[in-house]
């Protein structure tokens, strides 16, 4: 047993504000007394009930309540969900960020086109390497994933040693860099670890995740086999050593690649600028050259392996590509699994390319990042920590990752599955939620941050849904006797011309409450206009069971 200053041993507080109860959103806060570092800042996409929500963003109240304790930000790999909303979070806290080579090379695009580059301090961390931050010392630990540079942390407390996975997975032959750095995780074991934050995502898939490089293969006899038509090929603009296979097998095949999509032009530059990925001479051409080489000669990679509306792939599918025509001499590879709820929009790109009479791939051609269940257990048996706390992941991964801590020999008091906000104090001697801070859902909608909140959210759902109808009324100012009205207008609600009838009994129902208003002496218009919502709203849904949006307005003259 440590000897402790003082009755208790010293505790270090974990605040997740995202990435639990979800994939994607990855933001954990880790602070002793005076000192705050940050894991992450990363975004996720909204769901199917988010209407006109572009991106949603972590609460970092807590943060900018706390902000003279903040002392950096530790980035695991390149992400968007785990670096998308840095430059938000930076506009508000100008906080220095730590991260690999490549990792800070697609970050610096980020920061470039929200004019923040100058604004924010950034230091380039190798494998092995310590920072000293307050009361925290983070070390950078090789680990492999889908993006090159992806690294754990070691992070060094009053209270113990914390080791946080970040996305990894265990690859003996990785496309590109060295395989992950167990001998040092077993170190990390034996000296004692306090906790393991490990990742959860494929927790419940049994065995272990292929290589990445076993795609190449699959590239290889994909390219052999259509050596007569063009090969398009949609991945994630971040799955660099994706990219290189296929730029490997266009290579060997002799075809010119073509990249299309704004986010995979900028992470490939970037990732050849700092030599993530190798391109041979003349192997790159501009989209615009295109018309100057024949179909079998060309690869295509692009953006949309996950049917977002606005990417490249869609634009093709749908003929509204200014550049690319999909036709029946094209073979399109699907490289990558739809993210659960976007199945979908997959299928529906798919349907409209085979109706174009393309021919589409997608056996094999894929790999996950994250670690399967025998991984995680290798983790677990090489870290040995005493505390488990299973992160990214929605309640069942984190649940299954329990179940499978339990069976690594951890007891079930301690692994502690927690929430967005809430405060774990943990220490040698207890593991408990103290307490809980602000983790809602930021949501970003154009330049808008925040200002769409629940209560619009709602409306615009009900909007969706029901329709609208708006009700003017002109009324004199002294008297209050109606001038002109009502006058019904209705958007997404039923057709006017078509329902001139019932338009005509909703004017009536509105007369007849604004009579009672008069005859009661109500002049309050928010008192009168709950009488006319409520009036044309019993209405209508007895006539026929709708409830559109009712926005009655009234102007005096």
């Amino acid at each position: 047993m440590k000897n402790y200053q003082g009755d208790a041993a010293p505790k270090v507080k974990i605040i997740p504000l995202g990435g639990l109860e979800q994939i994607g959103m990855n933001i954990t806060a880790f602070e002793y007394e005076d000192s705050i570092i940050i894991v992450d800042c990363g975004l996720s996409f909204p769901e199917d009930d988010m209407l006109g929500v572009d991106l949603v963003i972590p609460d970092i109240t807590y943060l900018k309540e706390n902000r003279e304790k903040i002392k950096g930000m530790i980035i695991t790999h390149a992400h968007e969900d785990h670096i998308g909303a840095i430059p938000y979070v930076e506009k508000e806290l100008p906080i220095p960020i730590y991260a690999t080579k490549l990792t800070i090379g697609i970050i610096d695009n980020k920061l470039k086109e929200h004019n923040l580059l100058q604004n924010v301090k950034r230091k380039i961390v190798t494998y092995g390497q310590s920072i000293n931050l307050g009361c925290f010392r983070v070390e950078f630990i090789c680990t492999n994933h889908s993006i090159a540079d992806a690294a754990a942390l070691a992070i060094y407390t009053p209270a113990g040693v914390i080791v946080h996975t970040g996305d990894f997975k265990v690859d003996y032959t990785p496309v590109y860099g060295d395989m992950i750095d167990l001998q040092r995780f077993g170190e990390l074991g034996k000296k004692g670890v306090l906790a393991l934050m490990c990742d959860s995502t494929n927790v419940m898939r049994p065995g272990f995740t292929p290589s990445e490089s076993t795609v190449g293969k699959t590239f290889d006899s994909i390219f052999s086999d259509n050596e007569d038509r063009r090969i398009i090929v949609a991945t994630f603009a971040s799955n660099v050593d994706r990219v290189q296979q296929i730029i490997n097998s266009a290579y060997k095949y002799k075809r010119k690649v073509v990249v299309e999509g704004r986010s995979m032009v900028n992470i490939i530059t970037t990732a050849v600028e700092l030599g993530y990925i190798n391109m041979p001479e003349h192997t790159l051409i501009d989209i615009e050259e295109l018309k100057n080489y024949p179909d079998d000669q060309l690869v295509i990679i692009t953006t949309g392996s996950q049917g977002e509306t606005m990417a490249a792939l869609s634009r093709m599918a749908n003929s509204i590509h200014k550049k690319v025509t999909i036709t029946p001499m094209d073979t399109v590879i699907f490289s990558s699994h739809p993210i659960p709820g976007n199945e979908k929009s997959v299928s529906r790109i798919i349907n409209e390319l085979i109706m174009k009479g393309a021919k589409v791939e997608f056996q094999d051609t894929h790999v996950s990042g994250h670690a399967c269940a025998e991984e995680i257990k290798l983790m677990y048996a090489l870290t040995k920590p005493k505390y488990s706390i299973p992160v990214h992941g929605e309640y069942q991964h984190l649940h299954a990752h329990k179940d499978l801590a339990v069976t690594m020999g951890i007891p079930k008091d301690k692994v502690v599955i927690m929430k967005c906000g809430d405060v774990l104090e943990l220490s040698e001697e207890s593991a408990e939620i103290v307490g809980r801070v602000p983790a809602e859902s930021i949501f970003v909608d154009g330049l808008g941050v925040g200002d769409v909140g629940n209560i619009v959210l709602r409306d615009r759902q009900q909007l969706s849904q029901n329709g609208l109808m708006v009700v003017v009324v002109t009324m004199e100012k002294e008297t209050g006797r109606i001038l002109a009205g009502p006058d019904i207008v209705s958007r997404g609600f039923v057709y006017v011309r078509e329902s001139e009838t019932l338009i005509e009994d909703a004017r009536h129902v509105v007369s007849e409450a604004l009579m009672e208003c008069e005859s009661r002496n109500i002049t309050d218009w928010a008192r009168m206009k709950n009488m006319i919502r409520d009036s044309l709203g019993e209405f209508l849904w007895k006539r026929i069971k709708r409830n559109p949006m009712i926005l009655p307005i009234i102007s005096e003259v």
